[in-house]
């Protein structure tokens, strides 16, 4: 092993156990003891479970060494991001009004992840009910690249975590951006898949048809793995797609010569800052050398699928919160409380438009996908900013939906994207850019994904402040 073992990558640790070199109780110990000395100031975890961690460690340990092994995740420490039940701990949401919420079981998400031999460490903290802002009154994950920058939303402690090295990937979920955002400012991969590729059966519902769970990751490789895990039908979900679960290892290394990247050039430069630009064109100029062909396209226009998202959103998330709002308003943070007070108030009539919109976006775009294999795009049209500047954007409306540009169209058509790191800016930060596929493309979106990353080392920079 050439590097800290906590900074390696889930495939490097996998293969460091095949090797004896190290044991899950080893790996486990060494990141509870990183997570005890460090998390106290980056706040990625909302509940840590040692004792159950270091069992499985154990479990794992012991079937490996009868030669009993079930694949490249077989002991490896993962965490589970704070909307998914688990039955060995709470799960808040992020939230006091849903600090008691517990279906008694694990997720689907979090016994697939089981059943692969995963050690979970525990959960991850998140914004209220996985919207905008974090609770008032629960501490703020804090973004290790820089303690006064943005760290992303929702899956805010996946980011910090995958990135700070407490863990070798973590579950995250995206429903406007929540995967995306905390890619791009952590500097870690994130793979939002097909809308049902992944069971959301026990995972509290934001907005039930934008839900996407997914993961974070140090690598294309690495997201790779935790999809075949967790991907597939499950019959407590009836939104699962039936479609079987390919090896997304298998074809990785192939190459992309002759794969089709749509690149919508203009779309990628107008009020898009000047460095977050020249990051999107530099990673397009990556994969042109590695073999792709760059085709010039003209996405869809997302303007009024973006508007439509924040009201559909909102009216699914006042259901999902139907039996505990407005009936324990007062435990709810502000923003939160304003997106289920618009949802309850929204005319049906409205809610109709939107979903119009959204059904003529996704048309438009699958259109797109008969002339290209995947879509290169920026994930966000700024760099990470600094938090105390988010008050600004969340009170504009307009700014607001210019940070969802590049994001909630892709929710609202259930595509599959990838984020990558593609740079860093002006003050080290890191920027990551996003690929984004047709319905099921996630085994081209990660063979191009890993392409990438093995011409270049973005991915590989680690965050100063958790050194």
């Amino acid at each position: 092993m050439t590097a800290a073992r906590h900074h390696l990558t889930l495939l490097e640790a996998a293969a460091a156990l095949a090797a004896g070199e190290v044991s899950s109780v080893e790996l486990t110990r060494d990141l509870l003891a990183r997570i005890e000395r460090l998390d106290r100031t980056f706040r990625s975890f909302a509940t840590v479970t040692p004792a159950a961690a270091l069992a499985s460690a154990a479990a794992a340990d012991g079937e490996r060494a009868r030669g009993a092994v079930r694949g490249p995740l077989h002991g490896i420490p993962l965490a589970i991001k704070d909307i998914c039940a688990t039955s060995d701990a709470p799960t808040h949401v992020g939230s006091l009004a849903l600090r008691d919420w517990s279906p008694g079981v694990d997720a689907t998400v979090a016994a697939r992840l089981r059943a692969a031999g995963a050690v979970l460490l525990g959960k991850l903290q998140m914004t209220e009910g996985a919207f905008a802002a974090h609770h008032p009154e629960v501490a703020a994950p804090v973004n290790p690249w820089h303690s006064d920058y943005w760290t992303g939303v929702s899956s805010s402690g996946s980011g910090v975590a995958t990135a700070a090295g407490f863990c070798f990937g973590a579950i995250a979920t995206d429903t406007g951006g929540s995967i995306r955002f905390p890619a791009h400012a952590c500097g870690v991969t994130g793979l939002k898949p097909t809308w049902g590729r992944v069971s959301r059966a026990g995972v509290f519902p934001l907005a039930a048809s934008l839900d996407h769970v997914g993961a974070m990751a140090r690598s294309a490789a690495d997201a790779a793995v935790i999809l075949a895990a967790i991907a597939g039908r499950d019959a407590a979900d009836p939104t699962t797609l039936a479609a079987p679960v390919p090896d997304y290892l298998a074809d990785l290394d192939r190459g992309i010569s002759g794969v089709r990247v749509g690149f919508d050039e203009r779309g990628a430069s107008d009020n898009v800052d000047p460095t977050v630009s020249a990051m999107v064109h530099a990673a397009a100029d990556v994969l042109r050398r590695l073999g792709a062909t760059i085709v010039p396209i003209t996405l869809p226009d997302g303007t009024e699928v973006v508007r439509a998202w924040s009201l559909m959103c909102a009216v699914e998330c006042a259901v999902a919160h139907e039996a505990i709002y407005p009936a324990k308003a007062a435990l709810y943070g502000p923003t939160l409380a304003a997106l289920l007070d618009l949802g309850r108030s929204a005319a049906a009539a409205a809610y109709a438009r939107g979903h119009e919109a959204r059904l003529r976006f996704t048309g438009d775009l699958a259109a797109i996908f008969t002339a290209v294999d995947l879509v290169l795009s920026p994930a966000q049209p700024i760099p990470t900013p600094p938090v105390a500047a988010l008050t600004a954007v969340g009170a504009d409306p307009e700014a607001g939906e210019q940070m969802l540009r590049f994001t909630a169209p892709y929710d609202m058509s259930g595509s599959p994207t990838l984020s990558l790191p593609g740079g860093v800016d002006a003050l080290g930060l890191p920027l990551g850019f996003q690929l984004v596929g047709p319905h099921l493309g996630e085994p081209t979106l990660l063979r191009v994904g890993h392409a990438y990353q093995r011409a270049t080392d973005w991915h590989r920079l680690r965050p100063p402040l958790a050194d």
